[in-house]
């Protein structure tokens, strides 16, 4: 039996401390019997003459105790949105008449318009270029002009030190004219050089600067 006993007051022992351990320390304040804080007719805690901020407990001196601070979540950064911005240039103002070469005109035209700002702008941006021709002549004809211009547009871009990828070049042919002129409309009745004028606003290169 005594060995018994031994062992229950063991076990009791280690019960008790765990049980303790799971309390605050109240070594820095006067206790009653029961071992609760002794408080007085405000209900502060009376301290011992050894207290320190260090024995503080969360019933008597709740200021003292240190708060978990939270983590302070960095902010998510602003995406930014690079609108578009199409630059629609005259077909007459680049090339020559039924021609696919860049003319001094065009070429100071595209350093003013297009060269000049483009080093300005993030890394993702890419350029699209389009040529586009009017409804006279043929499909295929007109669809070759278109791309022969707008690689012609691209090519003296690249020499101006854009990188050819970040470009793309397409033509349209006479399959999109432009639709803020509505020549479908304006020039349906007209012929000859009137008709040609007219058009005009079809013959052209758009640039689209794009988000990768």
């Amino acid at each position: 039996m005594k060995w018994l006993t031994v062992l229950f007051f063991i076990t009791a022992l280690c019960a008790g401390s765990s049980f303790a351990g799971s309390f605050p320390d109240k070594s820095g304040y006067l206790l009653d019997t029961s071992g609760s804080v002794v408080k007085n007719n405000y209900g502060e805690c009376w301290r011992t003459g050894y207290w320190a901020v260090e024995m503080a407990i969360e019933e008597c001196d709740p200021d003292l105790i240190q708060k978990p601070q939270a983590k302070e979540v960095a902010p998510i950064a602003a995406i930014p949105v690079i609108p578009v911005v199409i630059v629609r240039l005259s077909a007459e103002a680049l090339f020559d008449f039924d021609k696919s070469e860049v003319k001094q005109q065009g070429r100071k035209l595209l350093d003013e318009q297009i060269v000049s700002g483009f080093g300005q702008q993030p890394g993702s941006v890419r350029l699209i270029i389009t040529g586009h021709a009017d409804r006279i002549g043929s499909e295929h004809y007109n669809q070759a002009l278109s791309e022969r211009r707008a690689n012609a547009v691209k090519t003296y871009l690249q020499q101006q030190g854009i990188p050819a990828q970040r470009m793309s070049a397409s033509g349209k042919g006479k399959s999109m004219p432009d639709p803020l002129a509505n020549t479908r409309e304006l020039c349906k009745s007209l012929k000859g050089e009137r008709l040609i004028v007219c058009l005009q606003p079809d013959r052209r290169v758009t640039v689209e600067s794009a988000d990768q």
